[in-house]
């Protein structure tokens, strides 16, 4: 009987722990091999929508969307077997979401949709409590806001501009919110004075014609409330009727009106000499010699789409001389800029920049500065001298520049054949002449001799350029038809007083900028990724206004582009190389080894650690060995 119980005792342990260890072998498996349905049949869904609109992902979402932390699904990232991340830009979608779009994906970080042909009304995405990056630019949503947005209690950043939304704006108090853009809709109503919406700057609001409130500057005016319904009836508005005139009022009302009349009798005569005196003291001034007129103000008036400068003679302090760098060029005062025609040509964060057409001379451009009248003439004179000495042939020459209290101009050699921004991702579809890969890779050598050079040269700045974006590479396009690039805005990160007004540079966007550390040359070197991957990819970088339709002339305004070394870091990672290629150069089989370096170097560039970036003259460096390598 004792031998028999151990028996027993004994074969049931053993059978306890195979059961023990067939449980765990099994949850292992789970782990590492486990995807969740709802969230499948959630992106199978939009799988559909975007089959439907002419961009088939049949052949790719296909099989579970995550397996052991990866994904074979284009544009989705997984963490711990979840989907995280759902990317799907520039696919020209031409379909309507549904208002429940994704509501078991709970675990999404980012969603991205941006530049696409989405209409309709925006979806819910309430569930998604853990959404950090909701990116849905560039599309033709309609209706209005949900508030569901505005309790996302995670949410980092929200891109709504260039859509057809209408409506108000949600109070957004998220402490987590560090970037909205809500910019070219149909939005109306005050915004609300949320701490957090009070802090975004003027562009996040812009043209949103029916706005008002502290951030865009315009006041929101206050109806006055209906009277109150009578009998439960509807309120009917009846204007009270005239307080009945005391007596003697008649009398009263005579005797001001009588004063009044001849005090305006009086008054005629003074008027007609003082227009005399003013209208020959303006014969005057006209007829008098240049050397003698009054120094004054610039200021400019506007007509149409050209402006005419003009001068006031308000400011004893304006230098009536321009300082020229090059002495070989024909000179012209600042009298001669004050009269000629301009034209705004760009509108940015630091000022307006206007093509100055002058009578007798060159054509040049000039950059009005706004926001500096905390710089002193000292200040501001020798900058400009530190960098109108500065002499390259990828460099947009200063030519001189004009300092007084309330004016700051910089005026430039005028560059004839627009800019990278726009040759890159302008005018794309049927009728565009595509932009072939030595083209690019020329444009690539120029920029990087032009920084390799500002590096150099500038060893005083923490960040010898400081504004390196696609719309500040200008080109001119010489006899034999090949782009020469020249970079300009560069060295003017001294001339801003506080990190708060560095926000306007496109040095904002680095990493470094956003974990408020210290700003060095690494800066500019992620810039310069930027504009690489751009080149190579022909993604816009997020934010940024392609749409000159909407914002005619204006290609200086930037916002967060990180997102495009996060999309080409993924792409790579996956071993999907060639998909990180703009169509227009995919045809150029035999360059994609080079393409592909080139991508390397600007995954390096856009490092998120400082440290980690190459130098300028060691990405110059390999730019050129990889030209070499083409010419042997």
């Amino acid at each position: 009987m004792k031998i028999s119980f151990i028996n027993i005792f004994y074969l049931n342990g053993i059978a306890f722990l195979l059961v023990v260890l067939l449980y765990s072998f099994s949850s292992s498996g789970a782990t590492t091999d486990e995807f969740f349905a709802d969230e499948r049949n959630a992106l199978i869904q939009l799988r559909e929508i975007v089959t439907s609109s002419g961009t088939n992902l049949h052949g790719n979402w296909t099989g579970p969307p995550c397996y052991k932390n990866q994904s074979r699904w284009a544009g989705i990232g997984c963490s711990n077997s979840h989907v995280t991340r759902l990317v799907l830009e520039g696919l020209r979608i031409n379909a309507s979401l549904p208002p429940t779009l994704l509501q078991n994906v709970t675990f999404l970080t980012k969603f991205s949709l941006r530049n696409n042909f989405l209409y309709g009304p925006l979806p819910n995405l309430s569930s998604l409590l853990e959404l950090e990056f909701l990116l849905l630019s560039n599309n033709r949503f309609s209706g209005s806001i949900p508030v569901a947005y505005a309790k996302l209690p995670k949410l980092v950043r929200l891109e709504l501009q260039q859509n057809s939304l209408q409506g108000s704006i949600p109070p957004f108090d998220q402490d987590t919110l560090i970037g909205l853009n809500v910019s070219y809709n149909q939005l109306g109503g005050p915004i609300p004075e949320t701490a957090v919406l009070q802090r975004f700057p003027k562009s996040s609001y812009d043209f949103n014609s029916n706005l008002c409130g502290r951030p865009i500057e315009v006041p929101c005016t206050i109806s006055p409330p209906p009277s109150p319904p009578s009998n439960g009836s509807s309120p009917v508005l009846i204007p009270p009727p005239p307080p009945a005139a005391p007596e003697g009022s008649k009398g009263s009302l005579k005797i001001w009106s009588i004063a009044l009349i001849a005090a305006a009798a009086s008054m005629i005569p003074l008027c007609i000499m003082l227009f005399f005196v003013c209208y020959f003291r303006r014969i005057h001034l006209i007829t008098k010699p240049k050397a003698e007129q009054p120094a004054g103000e610039a200021s400019t008036v506007v007509t149409g789409k050209r402006t005419h400068w003009s001068g006031s003679t308000d400011d004893p302090e304006r230098r009536v001389e321009l300082e020229f760098f090059d002495k070989s060029r024909p000179v012209f005062d600042l009298d001669d800029l004050l009269r000629a025609t301009a034209e705004v040509i760009g509108r940015g964060k630091l000022g307006t920049t206007y093509k100055v057409m002058l009578e007798c001379g060159p054509i040049v451009a000039v950059k009005r500065l706004k926001d500096k009248n905390d710089l002193s003439n000292k200040e501001f004179i020798q900058q400009l001298q530190l960098l109108g000495n500065l002499k390259h042939e990828n460099l947009v020459e200063i030519i001189s520049f004009y300092y007084s209290k309330d004016e700051k101009l910089i005026i430039y050699e005028h560059v004839p054949h627009g800019n990278l921004f726009q040759l890159i991702h302008e005018n794309r579809g049927i009728g565009r002449q595509p932009l072939n890969w030595s083209t690019r890779l020329s444009v690539i050598r120029d920029i990087a001799k032009a920084l390799n050079f500002l590096h150099q040269s500038l060893p005083s700045h923490k960040v010898p350029h400081g504004n390196l974006k696609s719309s500040n590479v200008l080109l001119h396009l010489n006899t034999n038809v090949i782009y020469q690039s020249k970079l300009t805005d560069y060295g003017l990160l001294p001339l801003l007083p506080s990190r708060n007004s560095s926000q306007k540079l496109a040095v904002a966007k680095s990493p470094e900028f956003f974990q408020a550390k210290k700003l060095t040359a690494k800066a500019d070197i992620y810039c310069f990724g930027i504009i690489l991957l751009e080149i190579i990819t022909g993604k816009s970088p997020a934010g940024h206004n392609s749409s000159s339709s909407r914002n005619p002339g204006n290609y200086e305004e930037y916002d967060l582009v990180d997102d495009l070394s996060d999309w080409a870091r993924t792409v790579v990672n996956c071993d999907w190389s060639t998909d990180v290629l703009d169509m227009e150069i995919l045809a150029e089989k035999e360059r994609y080894d080079e393409m592909l370096k080139l991508t390397n170097i600007a995954l390096e560039c856009t490092n998120t650690v400082p440290e980690n970036r190459p130098k300028m003259s060691e990405v110059l460096r390999r730019i050129e060995e990889v030209e070499t390598a083409i010419r042997a």
